[in-house]
């Protein structure tokens, strides 16, 4: 099959109709997009005048009762890219990789999702200011003086690892087992982080709630730029 021929399927489908079904998903994104923003600045704003909801205190207890052999080394592994500096020197990394391999498109997409997730969640942090998980409430395994609210671990997560899961849904080649290893490795932390970081005391699991809420948002917005930039660059 030629890969520059237009599908049969998309050839038979009249423009106005094509324009028609664009336009519906742009709306139906528009509106999910819109749902979750006011679910995150509803969820903040209780953050703000709680240091921990209810639900969050049973939620932590039921979590951190798990004990399963191996699953607190387990946390640790999977909390360990977020701790300290390591998520910048990762995204700095990566990013010069992508670029050097001449995908610059990625490589700027990334750089914003990553980076830019990384400053609005300390601006958002500071604003909100919530306190950490006390060791009189829940076990901490790591005493941490930063804010709470969202998760700075989620966050890198789900814009790091989330955009790379893009990129290698759209690039690598359909069907292949490079491409189900690839989206399997790289959606797998994005899964578990949430949880560790409740296990592990750092987080209340609102906290990890907000991060999943937040990041989702930015990583959507910078997919979109990114599509757009590499629609430009075809």
């Amino acid at each position: 099959m030629n890969p520059d021929k237009p599908h049969p399927t998309t050839q038979s489908i009249p423009h106005d109709r094509l324009r028609r079904r664009a336009a519906h998903r742009l709306w139906r994104a528009e509106i999910i997009y819109a749902f979750v923003l006011v679910a995150f600045a509803v969820l903040a704003l209780f953050a703000h005048f709680s240091s921990y909801f209810g639900w969050d205190l049973r939620v932590s207890h039921s979590i951190q009762s798990l004990n399963a052999p191996g699953l607190l080394a387990l946390m640790r592994a999977v909390s360990f890219i977020g701790n300290d500096w390591h998520p910048y020197v990762l995204a700095a990394l990566t990013t010069l990789l992508l670029f050097a391999l001449r995908f610059r498109s990625e490589a700027a997409g990334l750089a914003l999702s990553a980076a830019g997730s990384a400053v609005l969640n300390r601006f958002i942090k500071i604003i909100i200011a919530r306190p950490r998980p006390s060791t009189d409430l829940v076990t901490v395994v790591r005493d941490l003086d930063s804010k709470s609210f969202p998760s700075g671990h989620v966050t890198f997560y789900v814009c790091y690892f989330g955009f790379l899961f893009f990129v290698a849904y759209a690039l690598l080649p359909r069907g292949s087992f490079s491409r189900r290893m690839s989206l399997f490795a790289l959606a797998l932390p994005v899964v578990l982080i949430g949880f560790s970081r409740v296990y592990l005391g750092a987080h209340w699991p609102s906290d990890a709630l907000g991060g999943y809420l937040f990041s989702g948002l930015w990583l959507g917005l910078s997919l979109h730029i990114y599509r757009r930039r590499k629609t430009r660059n075809i």
